[in-house]
């Protein structure tokens, strides 16, 4: 069995990818390394069945026949991120819009199950006490920028959606709800392992807004299995499943326990959301998944609690402080390149380039 993975060194892609290996697939992953790194997959080097390549989604050609080579394709590939979204907007929906249209299609011609990943994003200001797939969205003005990576991700499912009342498209879309765990960073707006760093360093922690606005956070190890689960889960397909765990918690209390596991002196910064990303900013107070659909469907039950996540980020700060230091890139001989170069318009080999991670 062969898995295709968008996105793949990316913080879940990379977890997926590991995954999949442990449970006998053969992957491929396919990053263009804008946000993923390659250090990202440095466990996976000395792996006979996996592979490693260099491009972009919007490859319509690249990925049409990396789709035809696969039994399995999970699309995790997007600009994601608030400032990815809110600095490059245009960019961000192209990745977002085409490059899910250029998935789909392929799985479509070639009759693969697909697993498109989408975000609890999509409901917006909805602030019920627990959202479930067929809750209503609630989005901000489409001038505002902030709400453009919801906009894009609705019509992504919808697109899916589509493909499968019309085509027999074998897809499952799946809305994560705030996954983190070790390998993400805080670079693009992710806020526990950012308050993970700033602790560790002694650096205030830094909160946005007031505080009291709560969100609800997954480890990606419950997240993980369930994504490969849902895609062998033919009563899945067609629909909308909201993964992730209900335990709720305010940005203030979040920090309290990021300072209370990690022995940190650092105090607790309020910054405006101005500050922190310009003029016409919006968030929503709160957003917690229903996960009842999840449950029926795979017998999901998140197993890890927040202490345990902010831990184990804690745990692999080091290793990333390693990794910057030594701005690792793949060389050219490595499996990580060499077993599928990406080939280039000139006809030359592009076994270059690195991502942070």
């Amino acid at each position: 069995m062969e898995a295709l993975v968008t996105g793949g060194a990316g913080f879940i892609g990379s977890h997926l990818c590991e995954a999949l290996l442990a449970a006998g697939y053969g992957v491929v992953a396919v990053d263009d390394l804008s946000t993923g790194s390659p250090a990202n997959l440095l466990g996976l080097l000395d792996q006979p069945r996996f592979r490693f390549v260099r491009g972009s989604v919007l490859d319509a050609d690249l990925v049409a026949d990396l789709v035809a080579d696969s039994d399995r394709v999970f699309h995790l590939a997007a600009a994601v991120g608030v400032h990815t979204i809110v600095d490059d907007p245009l960019d961000s929906l192209r990745t977002n819009l085409e490059g899910t249209r250029v998935v789909l299609d392929a799985a479509l011609r070639h009759d693969r199950r697909v697993l498109l990943t989408s975000t609890s994003e999509v409901y917006g200001k909805n602030a019920v006490d627990s959202l479930s797939e067929d809750a209503d969205r609630v989005l901000g003005s489409p001038m505002v920028a902030r709400w453009s990576y919801a906009a894009a991700k609705g019509i992504d499912e919808l697109i899916a959606r589509t493909h499968w009342e019309r085509h027999g498209l074998r897809a499952v879309v799946v809305r994560l709800f705030n996954t983190v765990g070790p390998r993400q960073t805080g670079r693009y707006g992710m806020v526990v392992p950012r308050l993970v760093g700033q602790a560790l360093r002694d650096q205030a922690l830094t909160v946005y807004g007031d505080g009291d606005q709560t969100r609800c956070f997954c480890h990606v190890d419950d997240i993980v299995p369930a994504l490969i689960a849902l895609l062998e889960t033919p009563a899945a397909y067609g629909q909308a499943v909201n993964l992730g765990n209900p335990q709720e918690i305010s940005m203030l209390d979040l920090a309290g326990v990021v300072l209370r596991l990690t022995g940190s002196r650092s105090e607790i910064e309020l910054i405006p959301y101005q500050r922190a990303y310009g003029t016409g900013y919006e968030d929503m107070r709160r957003r917690v998944p229903d996960i009842t659909r999840a449950e029926r469907l795979i017998g999901f039950a998140p197993e890890h609690d927040l202490d345990r996540i902010v831990k184990d980020i804690a745990e692999y700060e080091p290793m990333r402080a390693t990794l910057d230091a030594l701005r690792w890139t793949p060389p050219a001989t490595s499996p990580l390149t060499a077993a599928v170069p990406r080939v280039v318009s000139n006809g030359t080999a592009d076994l270059t380039g690195a991502g942070t991670p």
